[in-house]
Order: C-alpha cells, then structure tokens, then sequence
C-alpha cells in the first residue's frame, strides 16, 4: 500500500524545520543514551585480591569478606563501593537488571501518556525525569538508593526512546522515514564512544552519574520550543492546531501554503472511542496479530542485544579502547542500515540482520580465546549487528500500527523488550560461555523467524486509525476471530 503522504505533501520529505526538530532530539538524547552504555563503568566486572586470613593473597577468591580491587581501569565503581563480589553477585546482576524494570514501566506509562495526551509532554516529562534521578543516583549512600533511583531512570530512558523515536518519524514522509532513523541512531553513536572518553577522565562512579547528567537540565526549555506532532493532532481531532502548526511549517520549508485546510480537513480522524487505548492493540483481529508476533521479536531482540553488550566490558585488551572501538563500529553499521532500509524491502533487512547476529555469536563460540583481534571483531559484528537490528524493529513497528495507537503498541512492545533484557545479565553471569552465547544465538533466530509473518511496510503511508491497518491487504486474518 502505498498512497500519497498528505503531510509529506504539505511539509515536505524532511525539511529545515525538521532538521530543527531533530537536532533537538539528538541534543537531549545524551543522558538517556549514557545509562544504556554505562554499565561497563559503574558495574563493571571487578578483579580484587582476597585478604582474609587463610586466602593467602589469592586474587578473586571467594568467600571474601577484605577485598582489595584493582583500580588500575576504575578507581571506583558500584561493585567495588557494595563489595557486589561472591555471594552478592546476583546484587550486582539485579542493579544491572532494574534499568529494564524501569524501562518496561516507562515504556507502558510513557506510551499510552503520549498516545492520550501528545508526543510533546510526554517526551519533555520524561527527558528531565532521567536527568533528575541519574543525578540523584550519584547521592545514595546505600545500594538499595541507587536500585530505586536506577529504577526511575529507566522509566525516564524507556520514554524518551519511545517518544523521541515516534515523534521524529511522524514529523517525516514516508520516503525519508529510513534516513530519519539513521540520523535520530547519531545520538547513541556519538553518546557510547564519548562517554568512554569522559569515564577515562571521570573514574569514580558518582562524578561520572553527575558529569553525564546535570548538563542536560536545560531540557526543559523544551516546552516553549517545540510543537506538538501534527499526525497526532490530526489523529485525535485537533485539526485547527494542526493546520495553523502546519502552516507555520511549510512556510519555514518554503513550501505552499494553499488548500492546507481542505487537505487536513479530508484526513480521517480516529472515532473518540479509540484514542489510545491499551486494549486497542488486542481488540481487532490484525493488529492483535501483530502485537502478537511484535512483542516477541522485540523480547527476543532486547535479550540478545543487552547480552552481547555486556561481553564488550569483558573482552581482553584495554576497556576505554574496546568500547570506544565497539562505539566507532558502529557508524558503518549506521550507514549499511539507511542505505539497506532505503533500497531493500523492511522484512529482508530485520531478518538479515538478525541471522548475522546468530551467525557472529556461534563464530565467536568456537573461536580460539587467544585470537584477541578475531574475538573482538566477531563481538563487534554481533554488537553491532543486534543494536541495528533494534533500530529496525523500531522503524518496522512504527510502520505496521497506526497513529492512534503507535506508541501504545509500541511501549506493550518494549515492556515484552524489558523481560528479555532484565534476563540477560543473569544469562552472561550463568557461567559457561558457550553456553550463555549459544541462548543469544538462539533467540536472534527466532526473532528472524517470527518476522516472516509481519506485513512489508516500506514506503508505505503511516497509517491513522485502527480501522484503515484492518483493511490494509498483507496476511489473511480469520476475522470471525473476536
């Protein structure tokens, strides 16, 4: 299906106003960015040397009640300040696991806020909530303060990803709806290979919550900066907000301003019973299908990606080099995605890059440990591999539910995302390498598989209202199924 995008027709593909827009996101974006990537600095693995009595010295010994660590990558960090070794180490794996706690909460939260009440707010509220408590993260005395506040900052991270994403695509057409999620991905990009460089200079934890967080207070500027999305006023009703908004739009762009109001005013409108409901995206047979087969692949995807992410912090080699290394992968990695999303179909690029994520993993398996340069590009191929393969789920569910409930199915998606990521460090902490690898492996296949069955969405027109992705021809679905 592919119509005539009338606020592409309007605006444009991705004018000087939406550059605008997106600059602003990217800007915010640090701080939500920075507690995805930092785990391998403020929770890091630790190596210490047991001086008890009877444990002659020995390095990594357990039980340990005196510890001495090794500060020579991390004067201090999480695990070391809590002694999160030995019998604590499920602590250090739950401090870890909380940020998907809070993200899955957010997600659902910040999701149906936004689908009911705008895309602006919601995405403001939760951008300074993230910044507030990773700031105050810095200031607990005891471990259980900083689980609480790690919990808080997820829901903030979990809004912000979904909102900032939603609000940027719905501010584009529908052709440049592949480049417009390569360049909002710059934010991750440039956040993960800076951030390494700021922990090389910040080594104590508390400076380096404080130093990637208070900078970013002047986000709630945002409020009287930016608009509201025009798809979502449009949606629910609001249409003379949308065209005086519009309007002002395209004349930035220097586009024409006539027929605006006959144009918007023929759109359809989302009945007011259907304004972003949470039931809304298991009512209808089709799109109960699709959030059937989304909330799976995205748990699937989140699994894989947070557990290879955790494998960079343990490679051999200098920490600071791995990550700005595993960071700097990534550009190309951004670039072979837009490029891929533009001229390949949606569902070949989700699954292609989902099997290369399975296949680096069983390579990584087998080989040998003191290859170090053939290890670490296979964990960087799988890292980067599984992170755009989340950037593309993102896009391709986006594009397969509509308007009034986009960000709604979106954040029952990213909670289903949050038990596959809350698992994974307990997964990499299993053990047995191969063993943990193998369940990754396993898991991005299956998520390669289930999305054979979603519908091919590119360069499609986003979708208003529930009724119209029923009536969209791409799978027979067994209506009589209620």
């Amino acid at each position: 299906m592919s119509v005539e995008d009338a606020i592409e027709k309007i605006i444009g593909r991705f004018g000087r106003y939406q550059s605008w827009i997106l600059v602003l996101c990217i800007a915010s974006k640090y701080p939500i960015e920075y507690q995805l990537t930092n785990v391998v600095f403020i929770l890091p693995s630790v190596n210490y040397i047991c001086l008890d009595e009877g444990a002659n010295n020995n390095t990594n010994y357990c039980p340990c009640d005196n510890p001495l660590y090794v500060t020579d990558d991390i004067v201090s960090s999480i695990t070391s300040e809590f002694n999160l070794i030995c019998n604590r180490q499920s602590l250090a794996s739950l401090s870890q696991s909380i940020l998907q706690v809070g993200i899955l909460l957010g997600s659902l939260f910040f999701g149906y806020i936004s689908d009911r009440y705008g895309r602006k707010i919601t995405l403001i509220t939760a951008q300074l909530s993230t910044v507030t408590f990773v700031a105050l993260s810095a200031t607990g005395k005891q471990l259980w303060m900083f689980i609480i506040c790690r919990c808080l900052i997820g829901a903030g991270v979990g809004g912000t990803m979904l909102c900032s994403y939603i609000y940027i695509i719905e501010f584009s057409g529908k052709s440049f709806r592949s480049q417009a999620t390569g360049l909002h991905e710059m934010s991750y990009i440039s956040s993960y290979f800076s951030l390494a460089v700021i922990a090389y200079f910040v080594r104590e934890w508390r400076y380096l919550q404080l130093v990637t967080s208070v900078p970013w207070v002047f986000v709630i500027i945002y409020f009287w900066i930016l608009p509201e999305s025009p798809r979502w006023l449009i949606t629910v009703g609001r249409k003379k907000e949308a065209i005086v908004l519009l309007t002002r739009i395209a004349k930035r762009n220097n586009r024409s301003t006539e027929d605006i109001e006959n144009i918007i005013n023929n759109i359809e409108s989302a009945p007011k019973d259907q304004r972003g409901s949470y039931i809304d995206v298991v009512r209808t047979p089709k799109i109960r299908f699709y959030t059937m087969i989304n909330v799976l692949v995205w748990m699937f995807c989140a699994h894989t990606y947070f557990g290879i992410n955790q494998y960079v912090g343990r490679l051999q080699g200098n920490l600071y080099m791995n990550v700005m290394l595993s960071a700097a992968s990534h550009l190309p990695g951004n670039t072979i995605t837009v490029l891929a999303a533009i001229y390949i179909k949606r569902k070949l690029c989700v699954i292609t890059y989902f099997c290369v994520v399975a296949v680096s993993l069983l390579l990584f398996i087998v080989i040998p440990s003191e290859w170090q340069a053939v290890t670490l590009t296979f964990a960087l191929i799988g890292s980067t591999g599984s992170h755009y393969s989340f950037v593309l789920v993102y896009l391709y569910t986006a594009e397969v539910f509509p308007t009034v409930i986009r960000n709604s199915a979106m954040g029952l998606a990213s909670m289903f995302a949050r038990f596959g990521g809350f698992i994974a460090p307990f997964v990499v902490n299993i053990g047995i390498e191969w063993v943990s690898i193998l369940i990754f492996s396993g898991f991005a296949l299956l998520a390669a598989i289930m999305c054979y069955c979603l519908p091919e969405t590119k360069d499609t027109t986003l979708l208003n209202t529930i009724e119209q992705t029923e009536n969209r021809k791409d799978i027979p679905i067994d209506r009589s199924i209620k």
